[in-house]
């Protein structure tokens, strides 16, 4: 797969494609297949070895429409150790603890030119490409 994530739209023009993925994530590794299947070519980022900075977690967030809350794995171990679930906390401090442990970030989040979707399910990303 190229890591460039370039690809020609409908009108000629070339799109980038990112994917944040995570490889052990069965969700992940669907949604990069269905990717590869529509024969795009996606830059992928492991999210966990390189997280998003603030800047990019706070306009993914906005692109997707959701809270920071509603983007975090609630089950994870960071989570509860953290307080997380506290509604007392601001956006803010949501993202800054995704940040801290990108493993609470879910996943796979793919950007394109055209918007931002969850992959959960896998097909969700069909509506930026």
């Amino acid at each position: 797969m190229d890591c460039q994530g370039d690809n020609q739209g409908k009108n000629g023009a070339m799109m980038k494609v990112k994917i944040y993925h995570n490889p052990r994530c069965s969700k992940s590794r669907q949604t990069l297949q269905l990717l590869d299947d529509q024969g795009v070519s996606a830059e992928v980022v492991e999210y966990l070895k390189t997280p998003p900075d603030k800047a990019e977690l706070t306009r993914i967030i906005n692109h997707l429409g959701l809270s920071p809350r509603q983007l975090m794995r609630t089950k994870e171990a960071e989570y509860r150790e953290n307080n997380l679930d506290d509604p007392n906390l601001s956006d803010e401090a949501l993202i800054e603890a995704m940040i801290r442990w990108p493993k609470l970030i879910e996943r796979p989040i793919v950007v394109t030119d055209k918007g931002v979707a969850l992959g959960r399910p896998p097909e969700n990303v069909l509506e930026v490409l």
